[in-house]
């Protein structure tokens, strides 16, 4: 394929700006308002649309192949667009000059300079657009962009546009990143600017005006920071999701750069879809030595959605919302919710009932003089050996909004809660959050619990009750918050539960964690005609056709599961005065039942309900 002639194709990117109507509104040219409101300092990014610009290019003759020469050579595009919407951009309405900021006022500073100036020798090199250009170009992908694994993104994706789904595992602080750097002169006063494209740059050494150059003028210029041009920074690192691994390697990971507006857009532990540029990176410094000809990869960013959301965003549309009241108005709405739990897995109504308490949470109380009580429900799931634990906790993972899986035994105290790690960027030592805080206004689940090392697990009494992380080390002393419920599946000390021995003894955990948990379930494999006969006919089911049996209604599927949860979570319920009177004396009862029975008491009070 030939060459295409960039300077025809950047006439193409302005004849869909200038021409593209949207079909909802006819004859409003959507582009152009954008560019409106940029003018008018209401906006700082431009956003192509995807499939806009595919639906323009199929009604549009000559624009067969600009499409894939976009998708296939991202960054070039995306500089022809920012070069033609620079030359489309409307002047500045003169009712507005009263709002210019600082920028503005020192941008029109310079252009008079510039204008004034007359070097005979020619060193006016004028103001880069770069310079003057208040706002990104960002693509934004179609809903049939093709969604890629990141392990399937290779050296032949170099330079394209790609669209992939991770878990941010590290996100960066945001940092000034230079885009024109602005050169004084000490002698003469002359300007220079010069446009930083990569990570690093070699600044220029002399003076090119005339005036330095006649007079043989030998000195350094510096760098005028307040006149360079900034833009916000940050990386962010994605790791590829669980299930996309394959069976005996390890999650492969990769470097996201965040610039403009999209920065500070996600947090960690945040189930991302990105859509941006692959692109390689040459070490520089020090490293370059060791890599020799090595690149390192990484993606710019170009668009940064969250895949499942932690908040209300779920629910939004009026569809939605519409079919959570529809749902609400069934009489049996409760054990609908925890039926549609994991249908596959036969039984277990009551277990299912408490999952979906856990996954609507509590209220959390702060009182009057600071102290917060928690309202996230802690539950752990004690069972023999093939009551489908483990499945609970998978299954509670995806449905959950924010949702972290571990185990026991592969997982260390720094592992669960924060790890310092140094800065790949500044080489500064860094806290990097673990499970529990990856999982903070989510669910953190944790199988073979018993199976923990001692030390280890007491790192988990922090987070369980006052439900924070401190971190005293490599001279950082912090508090990290870690608002999570934890779910864990542990199995008896004696492999099955002993029917002869007491409760404390099968269940192998200390006092001082079991306390911590609001609700313990123990799910034994008890021998039953009847009910192995209905669980051997209902595997058979699920491993024939591939789902559950019917059930007496349609299960909720897990997207609108999610949304009701989020719906739930907004409401702050409290115990009515006749209610309260009742847990009390209910409690007090259960502590007296088992002081009869001679046993140490296994129900505390954690925590107070206020009404």
């Amino acid at each position: 394929m030939s060459n295409p002639d960039y300077i025809a194709e950047k006439e193409k990117c302005k004849v869909f700006l200038k021409t593209f109507t949207t079909t909802c509104t006819v004859g409003e040219k959507k582009y152009m308002n954008l560019l409106e409101n940029i003018s008018r300092r209401k906006s700082d990014a431009l956003d192509i649309d995807l499939a806009d610009l595919q639906e323009f290019c199929a009604e549009e003759e000559g624009f067969g192949s600009f499409y894939d020469n976009l998708l296939s050579n991202s960054r070039r595009y995306v500089s022809l667009f920012a070069e033609a919407a620079d030359e489309l951009m409307p002047r500045r309405a003169s009712d507005l000059m009263d709002e210019d900021d600082t920028f503005d006022i020192l941008l029109q500073q310079r252009e008079n300079v510039e204008a004034n100036t007359d070097d005979a020798h020619g060193s006016n090199q004028g103001l880069p657009n770069l310079l003057r250009r208040r706002f990104r170009v960002y693509l934004k992908p179609s809903v049939k962009s093709e969604m890629r694994d990141l392990r399937s993104i290779r050296a032949a994706d170099i330079g394209h546009l790609v669209t992939f789904k991770g878990i941010c595992t590290r996100v960066g602080d945001v940092k000034p990143l230079i885009e024109v750097a602005c050169l004084t002169c000490d002698s003469c006063g002359f300007e220079i600017y010069q446009e930083i494209l990569g990570e690093a740059f070699n600044p220029i050494s002399k003076c090119p005006s005339g005036v330095c150059r006649s007079s043989s003028n030998t000195k350094d210029l510096f760098l005028e920071t307040r006149a360079s041009k900034f833009t916000r920074y940050q990386e962010v690192k994605v790791q590829e999701m669980s299930e996309d691994v394959p069976v005996g390697h390890i999650p492969r990971s990769i470097t996201v750069q965040v610039k403009g507006s999209l920065t500070r857009t996600v947090g960690p532990g945040d189930i991302v879809v990105v859509t941006g540029i692959f692109l390689p990176k040459a070490f520089t410094g020090f490293k370059a030595i060791n890599a020799g000809l090595v690149a390192n990869t990484f993606v710019e960013a170009m668009s940064v959605t969250q895949s499942k959301f932690r908040n209300l965003d779920a629910c939004t549309s009026s569809d939605m919302m519409n079919t959570l009241h529809r749902y609400r108005k069934h009489p049996d709405i409760y054990g609908r919710l925890a039926q549609s739990i994991s249908p596959e897995i036969f039984g277990h109504e009551d277990v299912k009932k408490a999952l979906l308490l856990l996954l609507c949470g509590g209220v959390a109380r702060r009182l009057l003089d600071g102290i917060r009580i928690r309202g996230d429900i802690h539950v752990c799931l004690m069972g023999d050996p093939g009551v489908a634990k483990s499945q609970l906790l998978k299954h509670i993972v995806t449905v959950a909004p924010r949702g972290v899986y571990t185990t026991g035994r592969g997982s260390s105290g720094v592992g669960l809660t924060a790890s310092i790690q140094r800065d790949t960027l500044t080489g500064e030592m860094i806290l990097e959050g673990g499970a529990l805080v990856l999982a903070d206004n989510g669910i953190c689940c944790i199988d073979e619990f018993d199976k923990m090392d001692e030390s280890d697990r007491t790192a988990i009494h922090e987070v369980m009750e006052q439900q924070t992380v401190s971190i005293a080390k490599a001279g950082i002393t912090t508090t990290l918050n870690a608002r999570t419920s934890v779910l864990a599946a542990a199995n008896p000390a004696y492999g099955r539960y002993n029917l002869a021995a007491t409760p404390q003894e099968n269940i192998n955990l200390p006092a001082a964690l079991l306390s911590r948990f609001d609700l313990m379930w123990l799910i034994l494999d008890a021998a039953s005609a009847d009910t192995d006969m209905a669980l051997a006919h209902h595997v058979i089911h699920v491993h024939r056709e591939g789902r559950a049996p019917g059930l007496s209604f349609d299960p909720i599927g897990p997207a609108e599961l999610r949304a009701y949860i989020a719906h739930a979570r907004t409401f702050r319920p409290s115990v009515p005065g006749e209610l309260a009177d009742y847990i009390a004396s209910a409690y007090a009862e259960m502590r007296q039942d088992e002081l009869d029975a001679g046993e140490l008491a296994m129900v505390k009070l954690r925590f107070y309900l206020h009404h």
